[in-house]
């Protein structure tokens, strides 16, 4: 065990900053790229640099001051995020330089990590950027939501929207997976359309940009839905409310279509038809069921090794262009889970 990093290690590292408080769309001189001096781990603590980082949808809510689940960022200090990385030097037992870890101290080369709130990870098992989507935090949200949230069961039908994203694609695959008799995804392009069928499995995917969602839905699905997984929100989520079945259920997971806009987008018009279905519409977060972490590597890691369930990636190169990459999620630019590789 190491008491202070190794002598190779540069003098300072980088790490992004927010400077203000995004207004809408977010800009990149809200963000900084700052030289710091190289951190030293304290007590318990292991130094981590950063291979891979993560970009989420979530974080968009952090960079604004309103009350939210999570803390905003602070301005003027270190965006944090999920990362997994190598450990360079450590002050903690049990781990040692050279083992993988995943936390969630992001958006910088190199981080101090309090060792309890990290998780070792296998490069062997598994690429290290899978442990930021299908294994980790996303493939969870995809799970809990869908099995506990929505309460899947067999022979549902199935509507995601953002089906082609890091979460849409896992959920729509492990409902096919779990025996769903119809699923359905809606994506932002004909290239996604086409992946979401050719490669994930997809009973009917549809461009939203091409018609009326609600239109759209109704041709995908003329009996109905049983679930719908939403990523997105407006349109989609009056779409699914309008082809909901008796006893549906619908699992709140994103709203992306409003996390930018400066005045309240107006809600769904037809929430009566809870009524009439005896539906159910719920929101979630993953923190609340990390219970299940162990029951979910159990099912999907297999699936995942065995090619049953693929996953995409877009990777992006470089701490200079994590901003990039954030933005570029906003826009719809990734098909799977966008991960920055340093």
């Amino acid at each position: 065990m190491s008491d202070s990093p190794a002598p190779a290690l540069p003098a300072v590292s980088r790490e992004w900053h927010l400077l203000s408080r995004p207004v809408g769309w977010p800009k990149p001189e809200d963000f900084a790229l700052v030289e710091v001096p190289m951190p030293v781990p304290g007590e318990g603590q292991v130094l981590v640099r950063n291979e891979y980082l993560s970009v989420d949808p979530y974080m968009r809510g952090r960079m604004s001051a309103a009350k939210s689940y999570s803390e905003p960022f602070a301005l003027g200090e270190p965006m944090q995020g999920g990362a997994v990385g190598v450990v360079v030097a450590s002050n903690a037992e049990g781990v040692e330089v050279g083992d993988h870890l995943l936390h969630f101290l992001g958006w910088r080369e190199y981080a101090a990590v309090d060792a309890k709130s990290a998780a070792k990870v296998d490069p062997e098992a598994a690429p290290l950027s899978a442990y930021l989507g299908v294994l980790g935090m996303t493939g969870l949200t995809a799970y809990a939501g869908l099995l506990r949230v929505a309460s899947f069961k067999e022979g549902d039908t199935v509507f995601v929207s953002g089906a082609a994203g890091a979460v849409g694609s896992e959920v729509g695959q492990i409902a096919r997976l779990k025996g769903a008799s119809r699923v359905i995804g809606s994506a932002g392009s004909d290239e996604k359309v086409r992946l979401l069928v050719d490669e994930y499995g997809f009973d009917a995917a549809f461009n939203y940009k091409d018609g009326p969602v609600s239109e759209q839905l109704r041709a995908a699905a003329p009996d109905g839905i049983d679930v719908y997984f939403d990523n997105v929100g407006g349109d989609h989520l009056q779409a699914a409310l309008g082809s909901l079945r008796l006893h549906g259920r619908i699992a709140i997971c994103g709203m992306i279509s409003v996390y930018n806009n400066t005045e309240p987008a107006p809600g769904p018009n037809n929430l009566a038809r809870l009524i009439q279905t005896r539906g159910r519409m719920e929101g979630f977060l993953v923190g609340d069921h990390y219970d299940l972490q162990p029951e979910f590597v159990r099912e999907v890691g297999p699936w995942v090794a065995s090619g049953e369930l693929k996953y995409g990636e877009t990777v992006v190169d470089g701490i200079d262009n994590t901003v990039s990459a954030f933005l570029g999620l906003l826009r719809g630019e990734n098909i799977g889970k966008m991960v920055v590789k340093l």
